[in-house]
């Protein structure tokens, strides 16, 4: 088994719902287990300000899926709430399921970047990670703990426990 990373993130349609939603899903998996589950998060989206704040979470998901798979698998619950990709990429969204992390692996494919691309900058991501593997040390030799130390504690407001 691999253990996953799986950042969480909505802004439209009750976003807190859709987030527990997914999580739901996801625990649903086959060959999977989910382990554990960040607090939920409101954070300002990155792209365009016109839009709402995104709710977010990261979940540790042990699997004997492949990243593919994963992926794949991820996809149809985005689908299934609704997800509707656009050439916008940093516009509002239904559901966003983005793996962060695969094992230590390091992943380049037209389909799928692994460590996700940018999460060294993404407050949505280092600070619900660092909840749950404050401990973790990333592919580049970075650990969580350092990154998310750098990050404003003004830039998300937590939700739940």
């Amino acid at each position: 088994m691999v253990t996953a990373y799986i950042g969480l993130g909505s802004n439209l349609s009750e976003p807190i719902k859709q987030v527990q939603a997914a999580i739901h899903a996801i625990q649903q998996l086959e060959q999977s287990d989910v382990s554990n589950i960040s607090s939920l998060y409101l954070s300002k989206p990155m792209g365009p300000q016109d839009q709402d704040d995104y709710i977010n979470a990261v979940l540790a998901i042990a699997t004997d899926l492949s990243a593919i798979e994963l992926l794949d698998a991820l996809q149809a619950i985005e689908n299934k709430a609704g997800r509707v990709r656009k050439d916008n990429r940093w516009g509002a969204r239904i559901l966003d399921l983005d793996i962060i992390l695969y094992g230590d692996e390091v992943i380049n494919t037209e389909r799928l970047t692994i460590p996700h691309y940018g999460m060294h900058e993404r407050e949505f991501v280092l600070l619900p990670l660092a909840e749950i593997a404050p401990e973790l040390v990333l592919p580049s030799g970075n650990s969580v703990k350092d990154l998310s130390q750098n990050i404003s504690v003004n830039a998300m407001i937590k939700l739940s426990q």
